[in-house]
């Protein structure tokens, strides 16, 4: 049964910082290629940060050179370093796995970004 667990959200004011962290199970964690995405209200989810199982890293242009996406192989976890936080980057923040034909979703984390 493959499981995400996200943590690490939370309220914090414009200029700062937070790291939200995602443990699987379930899957070869290693081999994955892993994503955050976000969703704010009322607006569609979006794609923020990938991470290869090699490695490389993709990011949304909105959050390029302030946030940074690792992963930790031997915890099974993935990253997501998020600097110069902005009242819009407030959001529900969901990492995800692709991993034998299917989306696997965690339950989400909320960050709220004051201004």
């Amino acid at each position: 049964q493959v499981q995400l667990v996200e943590s690490g959200g939370g309220l914090v004011q414009a200029g700062g910082s937070l790291t939200l962290s995602c443990k699987v199970s379930g899957t070869f964690f290693s081999i994955n290629d892993m994503n955050w995405y976000r969703q704010a209200p009322g607006k569609q989810r979006e794609l923020v940060a990938t991470i290869t199982g090699g490695g490389s890293t993709n990011y949304a242009d909105s959050v390029k050179g302030r946030f940074t996406i690792s992963r930790d192989n031997a915890k099974n976890t993935v990253y997501l370093q998020m600097n110069s936080l902005k009242p819009e980057d407030t959001a529900v923040y969901y990492c995800n796995v692709p991993w034998l034909g299917n989306d696997y979703w965690g339950q989400g984390t909320q960050v709220t970004v004051s201004s």
